[in-house]
């Protein structure tokens, strides 16, 4: 029978969810919108069951009722009398109240069959709750008595129906509701996807983690697994509606606090999560001391027998069991919800950089780091690239290693609630054993608090500069991947693996010192809570005059044993938490205090409004940062300003030229205009603008494309329209280059384009301006990479076509005289930096004496009149409309490389070989045996206070010597175990510095000696993510994992021995126990190792979408692209979110199941214990028990670990791959060339051939040629005609085939870094190293100052600055004194990576200089003065005509005739041939010569021929 409390319990309940529901009513109705669209939808057959269930619980009643109180009135009528009063709520009958709750519950499970009322939910949780306590109440009156020796239970007079009576309650009240499905409630109704098991699993199947039963069956039975073979994303996972729900207090421009820190940000997004994580804790702490309170009821019970005993023992056998299940249940579920908290802030955080980075001004990480960056105005590079080295190197950290460090983070909420909460438990249970004493431990705990502080900052500092070195290190991998194909072309590898492997000693040093301070906090984890226990077991037996017992030794242990564990959790959460504030520190730098362009800056001056929608300036200045820097006199810098003091209006529906010579700031114009520069207005009625209703489209002087196909990047997302697209390829001259790739359009030109050449890459740029229905086009120098026929092409056929027809075109240029006949406006721009506009070229010309002598030069590009150029120059028949739709695979970049099955015995062995080096069997023994001495003491001390308390069993307190036990022996045991620990881990951390420096060197060294081919088709990103965010792994977890696995190793076996020795039977168990819990392993091992591989790759992808959308950071700004980008962000972080998840999940999954066996071991080796060993003392019970508890968890936790292991040996795996790929031939004792090798520049090639890959076709054709010591050769020819492919055979950097005799000897047969280190190239676009211009000129430091100088003047710097120096005095009529001093490079200028803060001519003079340094005999110029005004042009080549020694061999391919035409030879190729090869001259003298042709057809043809003469 039930009493009336629990009807008036009731009420109360019923009361208080009438009033929460009104109240979520009423909030919905403000909100009707969304809630109509809400349907909530119980499950039908659940509520069938339960009302089944109450219907018999009603019938069983009645039959209690009439049994138990037979002399009652007719029963039928009370049903009817208490269910009006039971409905009224107002009157209860105490003899029939249990007939009335069962029949109101009955009535209010048939109401809540009402699928998708908003009260039937309600009449179903109120169901609940009342049945629950029904349930409450019949435990406490039938169940509970059972456990004891004195109670019976209340209602035994039901007899059998007692019993079904409670089994149906439990079905109805427990059973039923766990299993029933949860109803799902979208975040966005308007949006209907496929769900997520997880979204409607039973709390049952959450709890448990059922839900994904179907990932582990799938994995089961297939190979592998892919992202469409895990569950669907939920949406509260779906990265647009985190974004949506977290923005408001993370993002300063979507209504975030911008002074906050972004900590108290994250706080408060997931302050509901943290709420839950904070409820788990304290479940799971509570439920923690079931153990301890266990263990002291049962071995008080052997040690008294029943008498004076209440409780039986498998109660408390039982509480065991349920008290470790419950606690398990916890401790998942607050992993549950804090693996949830990593994978959305992962998400959160990653969305939040990306889309913050897209609001940056670049070129301020160029400046903020190189703080003398001499700002060539002109030129994108400055942006573009300067990111490249600085701004993506320093972003890859941040979501990568910050991002980890952050989110390591996530369990800070240990010190408030964890912590405090299980130590003051531990305190008042240690009170109630052991009295007083107590607090005598608890002072020795404070006393020893001040160490955890200590050691927290200097782990603070050890942190923080171990960040830096990573920074350092990871900054030096990009730049090295970013300039690994110039590397390899100068044959560094070598040298710059060396560099590498220096800055990554830097780091590993540092880990070191991280790891010191590991091993003090593990020392102190251990001393402390012994220190503890012995002072407060001397308090109580020599203070108090107790005894010591079994049931208080080890039942105080167990709580001792807790305590330890959270100091390791204080140690643990102090280094983590540490580390992520440093990390959180650094990502709210970037957020707060990175300088962003003006269109976000509060604090900027907003331009007037301009006049009419105009385009154009009007008296303001631009600066490339709105910061004020102090310069450093040494460093020679300069703060760039471009000004107009005057107004400038470009002519809308034409082409508006903008000319001037290098480095005056034409392209500094454009930027300004795009807002990318910091705007300073020169007077009140200053303005600028762009006007973008229309569209604005932005061709990069140094061209950006995507890693997608051609026709991809020529689209830009656009809609496609075949007959548009047909003549944007016929305008850009695109036809030709289509016609040579098989697949056409549709080809990959991989990442930054890297199978296109440069005038390749610029058409793709320009065509995809074009191509837009931008009214506004701006074209930075777009004509600079193409020959002289192409370069007409572009002008004829496409500015003068009808797809520029009426479009605003702003086209920066060098040639000059060629687009001439195009502009309709042009502006001038002074070397000073100053604008102005003109009427005509003409007037532009005879303003600038420089801009004269590059006009003077340029005629010799223009054609006859008449046709201007071939009509079949552009065009070829084999690429037709057909191409346009025809389906063709040009895949270049192939799939990330992803294992199947388990990780390979290799991959593991790669580490585990690597931590003991040449002494790997001293290692491994050294490592082994000091393990199995410091856990053996460990476990000794466990017996030894065991053995401690059984003396007082025959002996009398006073007999016993306190201070042999405490202080003489468990002190020498106290000091074995930490003696042994620190040698053991000192031993391992050795071994674990050698493996992280050895693996890392094989990566680096491996990548840098692969081939070209490998790299065109293996994004950087790869790379970069093995090189980062693999090595974390390897340098921290792996290491981690792998201690572990050997620490559970010689405790299990140590625990093993001990509970065999004294329970031989319960030998078979264990086997069973370790079975089961390998057989569950490796049924989710093959899931999650799938799952892990697919986590890995997907995160590749978003870090490859940093460094694409940061590279072309200014294009995408111009085409309003950012929202695409954003999208395409958030895409593929879902991606990663799907494997991130189900990851996280699997690991919860086998540890439930695992935990749940552990405990089940327990009890069950407790009950065999205490039931059938009874004969045992209740020391040796007390030793057993805890060394089976021991032996159980540990049994699980190694098969746990090794999973672990495994997982995270993924990552070595994935390094692996990377050291396996395909290398360039290695040095060899037989390659190595003679001393003086090459003594001259004599070069001699025969029936040369060449491809790209083994399975590609030849781009070179049987070429045969020689060339003398100190010939100049000039090589010329169309695009794809095999210029360049000449110069990487010649280098050996593509498959050749044929012979090529450098100085005599086969340079098949000679070592490649010394092949490539005697011959020196200067590409189009050199790359310059970041550093000092002393270390790009000697980056080995084998030449002196003097060396240096010279070859600076010798290439010709000090001419090009004087120069400037001259030109910037009469160029312009601006007035002089507002002019910047000209910077004036020295050895001691920095330089940021790729050379971008330089001008291309300063760029190519700096290259010329490092050849001369080289001193190599033979000099390769691949195109590299078409990108630099003539002026330049004349001193770079003044200066390789002069200062190059009579011995060096010029191999020169040019567009510019002048740059060849006093060439002693020029070779003409066309399709990989040789057609032409001969002196001018002689080919002057052929009436059928090209070279001749090309000469007849130029304006200057007088010129050319006094060259030739």
């Amino acid at each position: 029978m039930i009493p009336a409390y629990a009807a008036i319990a009731s009420v109360v309940l019923l009361f208080v969810q009438s009033i929460a529901f009104f109240v979520r009513q009423k909030s919905r109705a403000s909100r009707a919108n969304k809630s109509a669209s809400v349907t909530t939808i119980h499950n039908l057959t659940s509520s069938i069951v339960q009302l089944l269930l109450l219907i018999l619980l009603v019938v069983l009643s009645f039959e209690s009722s009439r049994k138990c109180y037979p002399s009652s009135a007719s029963i039928i009528p009370k049903y009817i009398s208490c269910l009006v009063l039971v409905c009224l709520l107002l009157i209860f009958d105490v003899a029939s109240s249990n007939l009335c709750i069962k029949t109101y519950l009955t009535f209010l499970r048939l109401f809540t069959l009402r699928s998708g009322s908003d009260l039937s939910k309600f009449a179903w949780y109120h169901c609940e709750l009342l049945l629950l306590i029904i349930l409450a109440v019949c435990v406490y009156r039938d169940l509970y008595p059972l456990s004891t020796y004195t109670k019976i239970p209340q209602d035994l007079c039901e007899g059998w129906l007692l019993w079904v009576k409670v089994s149906a309650l439990v079905l109805a009240s427990v059973v039923v509701p766990l299993t029933t499905p949860r109803d799902h409630r979208p975040v966005d109704p308007n949006i209907t996807s496929k769900l997520n098991p997880e979204q409607t699993a039973s709390w049952a199947s959450l709890v448990f983690y059922s839900f994904l039963d179907n990932v582990i069956l799938r994995a089961y039975r297939s190979p592998q697994l892919g992202l469409e073979d895990l569950p669907p994303l939920a949406d509260y996972d779906d990265a647009k509606n985190l974004k949506a729900g977290s923005f408001p207090y993370l993002d300063a421009f979507s209504s975030a606090n911008k002074t906050r820190h972004i900590f108290f940000g994250l706080v408060t997004v997931f302050r509901w999560d943290y709420f839950i994580l904070a409820v788990m804790s304290i479940v799971e702490i509570a439920s923690s001391f079931a153990s301890p309170i266990g263990i002291n009821r049962l071995l008080n019970f052997i040690e008294q027998g029943s008498q004076d005993v209440d409780m039986r023992p498998w109660f408390w056998i039982l509480m065991l069991f349920l008290g470790s299940v419950l606690r398990t249940l916890a401790a998942q579920w607050y992993e549950f919800t804090a693996t949830r908290i990593v994978v959305h802030a992962e998400a959160i955080l990653t969305q939040l950089i990306f889309e913050h980075s897209l609001r940056i001004r670049p070129t301020d990480e160029a400046q903020d780091d190189l703080k003398n960056a001499h700002t060539d105005s002109g030129t994108e590079q400055t942006q573009t690239s300067s990111h490249q080295a600085n701004l993506v190197g320093k972003i890859n950290n941040l979501v990568t290693t910050d991002l980890a460090n952050v989110v390591a983070a996530r369990d800070f909420l240990n010190f408030v609630v964890k912590i405090p909460i299980q130590i003051a438990l531990c305190v008042v249970f240690l009170y109630i054993i052991l009295g007083w004493s107590a607090f005598v431990g608890l002072a020795a705990i404070l006393l020893c608090f001040p160490i955890p502080g200590w050691v927290g900052k200097r782990v603070h500092g050890v942190q923080a500069e171990l960040m830096k070195k990573t920074d350092s290190r990871v900054t030096s991998v990009v730049e090295a991947m970013n300039l690994l194909r110039m590397i390899k072309l100068f044959g560094w590898e070598r040298k710059m693996t060396e560099k590498v492997d220096d800055k990554r000693e830097q780091e590993l040093t540092w880990l070191w010192k991280r790891e010191l301070m590991d091993l003090m906090i593990n020392c102190v984890n251990f001393v402390i809570p012994v220190f503890t226990l012995l002072a407060t077991y001397f308090t109580y037996t020599v203070i108090m005059k107790q005894e010591l017992t079994a049931s208080k030794v080890f039942s105080t242990m167990t709580v001792i044993d807790m305590f330890r564990e959270q100091l390791y959790i204080i140690f643990a959460s102090i280094t983590s938490t540490v580390s992520g504030k440093v990390s959180l520190d650094r990502i709210n730098d970037f957020l707060h205090n990175t300088e962003l362009l003006d269109t976000y800056l509060e604090e900027a001056i907003k331009p007037q409004a301009a006049p009419q929608d105009m385009l154009g300036l009007r008296q303001a200045a631009f600066s490339w940062s709105s910061k004020v820097r102090r310069q450093t006199p040494s460093l020679s810098s300069q703060s760039f300003l471009l000004k107009v003091e005057t107004e400038l209006l470009f002519r809308q529906g034409g082409i508006n030229l903008i000319i001037g010579p290098t480095g005056s700031g034409k392209t500094s114009l454009l930027m300004a205009l795009l807002g990318e520069m910091h705007y300073t207005p020169l007077s009140s009625d200053s303005w600028f603008n762009l006007p973008r209703s229309g569209g604005v489209a932005y061709a990069a002087q140094e061209s950006w494309v995507q890693n997608d196909t051609i026709k991809g990047n020529i689209l830009f997302g656009n809609p496609f329209d075949a007959s548009r697209y047909r003549k944007v390829i016929h305008q850009c001259c695109l036809e030709h280059d289509l016609s040579l790739f098989e697949a056409g359009d549709l080809t990959e030109i991989g990442e930054k384009g890297i199978t296109l050449s440069g005038g390749q890459k610029a058409r793709i740029t320009l065509a995809r301006a074009v191509y837009s229905r931008a009214e506004i086009l701006l074209l930075d120098d777009v004509l600079a990479a193409l020959d002289v026929h192409t370069a007409k092409w572009i002008v004829d056929k496409c500015f003068k076509g009808d797809l520029i027809k009426d479009r605003t075109v702003l086209l920066v240029t060098h040639n000059v005289a060629l687009a001439e006949p195009i502009a309709d406006f042009v502006v001038s721009v002074g070397s000073n930096g100053c604008v102005f506009s003109r009427k005509s070229v003409k007037e532009a010309i005879n303003k600038d004496r420089s801009l004269q002598v590059e006009a003077k030069k340029d005629k010799e590009m223009l054609e006859r009149a008449g046709e201007n150029i071939d009509p079949s120059a552009g065009v070829d028949p084999t690429w037709d409309k057909a191409n346009v739709d025809q389906p063709k695979s040009g895949k270049l970049v192939i799939a990330e490389e992803k294992e199947t099955g388990r990780v390979s015995w290799a991959a593991v062995f790669l580490y585990i070989n690597a931590l003991g080096g040449k002494h790997y069997i001293f290692f491994n023994a050294c490592f082994i045996i000091t393990m199995f001495l410091s856990n053996l003491s460990i476990n000794g001390q466990t017996y030894f206070l065991g053995y401690w308390a059984s003396q007082y069993d025959d002996h009398s307190p006073n007999e016993v010597n306190v201070f042999l036990y405490s202080s003489d022996r468990l002190s020498l045991i106290l000091f074995s175990a930490v003696l042994w620990h620190v040698i053991c881990r000192l031993v391992y951390f050795k071994g674990a510095i050698r493996a992280s420096r050895l693996v890392h060197h094989r990566l680096v060294k491996a990548v840098f000696g692969t081939t070209l081919r490998w790299l065109d088709t293996t994004p950087m990103s790869r790379i970069i993510s093995r090189a980062t965010q693999d090595m974390t792994i390897v340098d921290g977890p792996l290491r981690q994992v792998l201690f572990g696995i050997w620490n559970a190793i010689s405790f299990t076996l140590i625990k093993f021995a001990a509970v065999v020795v004294i329970s031989p039977a319960f030998f078979l168990p264990a086997g069973v126990l370790i079975l089961l819990g390998c057989w569950i392993s490796q049924i989710y091992m093959k899931a999650q190792l799938a799952v892990k591989r697919e986590m890995a790759n997907s995160r590749s992808p978003v870090l490859a979408h940093f460094g694409a959308a940061i590279a072309g950071l200014v294009s995408i700004r111009a085409y309003s692209a950012s929202d695409a980008f954003i999208q395409n962000s958030l895409s593929l972080i879902n991606n990663y979110t799907v494997a991130a998840r189900t990851y996280h999940g699997l690991t919860l999954w086998v540890t439930v199941r695992l935990d749940i066996l552990s405990a089940l071991f327990s009890s069950a080796l407790a009950a065999y214990l205490v039931y059938f060993q009874s004969y045992l003392s209740s020391s040796t019970t007390g030793f057993s028990l805890n060394m089976g508890v021991g032996f159980s968890m540990l049994t699980l936790y190694l098969v746990q670990v090794l999973n672990d292991f495994e997982v995270q040996s993924n990552s070595v795996e994935r390094i692996r791959q990377y050291t396996q790929i395909e290398q360039e031939p290695k040095p060899t004792s037989e390659g190595e060339p003679p001393a003086y090798w090459p003594a001259s520049g004599d070069l001699r090639v025969e029936h040369l051939s060449a491809k790209y890959s083994a399975d590609g076709p030849d781009v070179l054709h049987d070429l045969t040629f020689s060339v003398n010591s100190g010939e100049r050769i000039g090589v010329v020819g169309r695009t794809g005609s095999g210029k360049s492919s000449l110069t990487l055979s010649l280098l050996r950097a593509i498959l050749t085939s044929g012979d090529v005799y450098f100085d005599g000897l086969r340079t098949s047969s000679i070592n490649l870094d010394k092949l490539r280190s005697s011959i020196t190239i200067i590409p189009q676009v050199p790359e310059l190293l970041s550093g000092t211009l002393r270390y790009n000129l000697d980056p080995f430091d084998q030449h002196d100052d003097a060396t240096l100088n010279d070859a600076l003047k010798a290439a010709g710097l000090n001419s090009l600055q004087q120069q400037q120096g001259l030109d910037s005095d009469t160029g312009g009529d601006g007035d002089s004194d507002n002019r910047e001093e000209e910077v004036r490079l020295n050895l001691d200028t920095s330089i940021s990576s790729g050379g971008t803060n330089l001008s291309v001519g300063q760029r190519q003079i700096l290259a010329l200089a490092r050849a001369i340094v080289r001193r190599s005999k033979l000099l390769i110029l691949d195109e590299a003065t078409s990108a630099i005004d003539y002026k330049t042009d004349a001193i770079i080549q003044r200066s390789l005509r002069t200062e190059l020694g009579d011995d060096v061999t010029l191999i020169a391919i040019a567009h510019r005739l002048q740059t060849i035409m006093d060439a002693d030879r020029i070779m003409v190729l066309e399709d990989g041939r040789i057609v032409e090869y001969d002196s001018p001259k002689n080919l002057m003298k052929d009436k059928n010569s090209k070279l001749r042709a090309l000469v007849e057809e130029s304006d200057d043809r007088d010129g050319l021929l006094a060259m030739v003469k």
